[in-house]
């Protein structure tokens, strides 16, 4: 009977964040909006990065592969959300339902992943002054470039290979705003202990060690920041890593908040505030975080902005404009 059933589901239908018809006009313009600022400021570091030869450090590779790994995370989402409030049409392919989890959870897995990295290249940076450029030379960037997409397409390949094993065939209303690894589970009317018992093992370790990585490097930065005897030197210690530091606070306090603090109001919620908060929310704060704190990456912005405005009034730029 499941067998036969399982046949007869070839779609998935998305809820979204709300059932009231009247929040849907509300709820396009704010996600429209978030989803275009995050474009923007995140597309802007990348831009102001690759063109500026002063930020070719190792911090800003990472850094770009941050911006890059937001843009891409909250594009599996949003923008099937908001095609699906203007059509009025939720309904997502099985197979579209399987890629929109692979990458959402590939996403928020190398954001994890990233922001440990970063943490052990400030370590290096103020702990380990003298020997920096030795210790993250170009091969051993790359590599710290390299591993954190392998092994979150790794993670995400395990979690989708066991999911195709499982057979949907009670219901194929999905409440929520994308097709998410845990509210698919729920939906299976197979035997989900295997997929959930990963699930666990697999995040806590990918929240654990890079925890732990940020953990260990924050220690020894605090502690030779106040070896630093005048106050100069210890703001220009902590403001290289300042605004990285914001970062995991925002992205960690978010796992806190919302999987481990009690919830009093709507508990089933629960997985929708947190893609809310780590595909949308989290990715639009972190341009704001990196160009108000970062000074270097300020000055970048800056000469990026007005080289376009420079750009229109130089000769060789007019020509373009000249009718044949």
């Amino acid at each position: 009977m499941h067998q036969e059933n399982q046949t007869t589901i070839s779609e998935f239908i998305l809820l979204g964040l709300s059932n009231d018809a009247e929040q849907q006009n509300v709820l396009f313009v704010v996600f429209l909006g978030m989803y275009l600022v995050t474009m923007v400021g995140n597309g802007l570091i990348i831009l102001a990065i690759g063109l500026d030869s002063y930020l070719h450090t190792p911090m800003y590779l990472f850094l770009a592969n941050l911006s890059f790994a937001d843009i891409s995370s909250i594009s599996t989402s949003v923008p099937k959300m908001l095609i699906d409030i203007h059509t009025e049409s939720h309904s997502i392919s099985y197979e579209s339902c399987i890629t929109q989890m692979y990458f959402s959870t590939m996403f928020v897995v190398i954001d994890n992943f990233l922001l440990g990295v970063m943490a052990y290249d400030c370590f290096v940076a103020i702990c380990h002054a003298l020997n920096y450029t030795t210790m993250m030379q170009p091969k051993i960037c790359a590599l710290l470039t390299v591993i954190p997409w392998v092994l979150s397409n790794v993670v995400a390949l395990t979690h989708t290979l066991l999911l195709i094993q499982l057979i949907f065939c009670d219901s194929n209303i999905l409440p929520h705003f994308f097709c998410d690894l845990a509210p698919l589970l729920k939906l299976s009317c197979s035997d989900t202990v295997v997929n959930e018992f990963v699930l666990f093992v697999i995040g806590l370790s990918v929240i654990t060690f890079p925890f732990a990585l940020i953990l260990f490097s924050y220690i020894h930065i605090v502690s030779a920041v106040l070896r630093i005897s005048t106050t100069e030197g210890k703001w220009k210690a902590f403001s290289t890593c300042g605004s990285h530091l914001t970062v995991v606070l925002l992205f960690y306090g978010t796992i806190v908040g919302v999987y481990f603090l009690p919830s009093s109001t709507h508990p089933d919620d629960t997985d929708k505030i947190g893609a809310v908060l780590f595909t949308v929310v989290t990715p639009m704060m972190n341009p704001f975080i990196y160009s108000l704190r970062n000074k270097d990456m300020k000055c970048a912005l800056r000469k990026l902005i007005n080289r376009k405005r420079f750009l229109p009034s130089m000769p060789w730029a007019s020509e373009f404009h000249l009718s044949p």
